[in-house]
């Protein structure tokens, strides 16, 4: 039998192993004043954030940076973030997204299905925080 530790707690729980790098979000948005609330309070949560303003550039910084997490809004002025959504489910199937919108309306449209999460855009980031950590928990 294995005799116990002194520093051995018993009721602790297992170690995750230190992660190499902050978790990174792309956030994807046309509105300046979005961008920087959400950069300023995520990047104070540790996150790592970088920021889109169009479709184009959403994907190929998604194919870049690999970030690993994307909040992605619906109504872009130069394409919609749903069509978005399908070409950053072709780059990874697997990271996850989180549709953010200030219309509800769209979480009834089967496209919206394809993300990992849909809430509805709030100046009180509780909600997306939490949603957030537990997307990338591992």
């Amino acid at each position: 039998m294995r005799k116990k530790q002194l520093n051995e707690n018993p009721q602790a729980k297992p170690r995750r192993p230190e992660r190499a790098r902050n978790p990174s979000v792309l956030v994807v948005d046309d509105e300046d004043h979005i961008l920087k609330l959400y950069q300023e309070e995520l990047t104070e949560e540790g996150y790592q954030v970088k920021t889109a303003t169009n479709g184009e550039q959403a994907l190929r910084m998604a194919e870049t940076e690999s970030p690993d997490v994307v909040v992605l809004d619906i109504k872009l002025q130069d394409q919609n973030g749903l069509e978005i959504l399908g070409g950053l489910r072709k780059l990874d199937g697997n990271r996850p997204i989180i549709l953010n919108s200030a219309y509800s309306v769209y979480k009834n449209d089967f496209q919206s299905w394809l993300a990992d999460a849909y809430l509805v855009k709030s100046s009180n980031l509780d909600e997306l925080k939490k949603k957030i950590k537990e997307l990338i928990s591992f």
